[in-house]
């Protein structure tokens, strides 16, 4: 019995070590040349010569809530909840271009740095920078990288819940944003996104058009902005709001919900 409890313990302190050593792996696979001003040009004639039309042959985007970037000056967390790849692509695009070309995008270090080809493939499209997902992914040895971005004027857009939902409604958000957000003292910008699992689902590596009568037709997909949420001390209440967001689209009797910000944008 001795002998298994030591066999246990043994066991925890090398899965402990390996949790240690994959979220140092995570900031140091960061491709720091992918936030150069000529990567950052490759970027913007890429979304706009290439990813643009590619999104408006498969979807039809509406974006709601865009007045309430105008009062950011600072480096911002944009939270997103998360249901396909899509999502990033169709979130860029909607951003104004200034607040755009300052944001890094948070992507499992696990999921797309695991291939050197991938990781400079969407660390140039699409600006990413690794994290990892599990455990204490941000704890501050492990997001020691996104620290300097914030501390330096980059906005970050990221996932809290994670992984992409596959049950048709958000999944739960995670701390991880919200810590961030109040080491920083930063605002937090809660985006919903809808329409998007429809067009490219997971287990698919392409969109795809809805099967019309006759012809196929693009997908409906709507991005919704919230107001900013300021930095709290309890980032769980932080969390909890930006959760509220994502299931609401936005706090009752505060702000407008999803629903009305986007009959005002018709």
């Amino acid at each position: 019995m001795v002998l298994s409890f030591r066999r246990k313990r043994s066991l925890r302190r090398r899965v402990t070590q390996r949790g240690r050593e994959s979220r140092k792996a995570a900031s140091q696979l960061d491709l720091p040349w992918a936030r150069t001003w000529i990567a950052g040009m490759v970027r913007e004639i890429f979304l706009r010569f290439v990813l643009t039309p590619l999104l408006n042959y498969y979807t039809r985007r509406r974006a709601a809530g865009r007045e309430m970037l105008a009062s950011i000056k600072g480096p911002v967390i944009l939270a997103a909840n998360h249901t396909s790849h899509i999502d990033t692509p169709v979130i860029l695009a909607a951003l104004p271009r200034k607040l755009r070309r300052r944001t890094a995008v948070a992507a499992a270090a696990d999921y797309f740095y695991r291939n050197k080809l991938v990781a400079s493939l969407v660390s140039l499209i699409f600006n990413t920078v690794p994290i990892d997902r599990r455990g204490a992914g941000l704890s501050k040895q492990a997001s020691r990288h996104l620290d300097r971005l914030i501390d330096r004027g980059w906005n970050l857009l990221v996932y809290p819940e994670g992984t992409r939902s596959r049950n048709g409604g958000p999944g739960r958000v995670r701390r991880g944003a919200a810590v961030l957000a109040s080491r920083h003292q930063v605002p937090v910008v809660p985006i919903r996104v809808s329409g998007t699992a429809k067009a490219m689902p997971p287990g698919r590596f392409w969109p795809k058009r809805l099967h019309g009568k006759l012809l196929s037709k693009r997908h409906r997909i709507e991005i919704a902005f919230g107001e900013p949420i300021p930095p709290a001390k309890d980032p769980t209440e932080l969390a909890r709001r930006v959760q509220t967001f994502f299931e609401q689209g936005g706090d009752k009797g505060s702000t407008p919900t999803l629903r009305q910000r986007l009959a005002r944008s018709r």
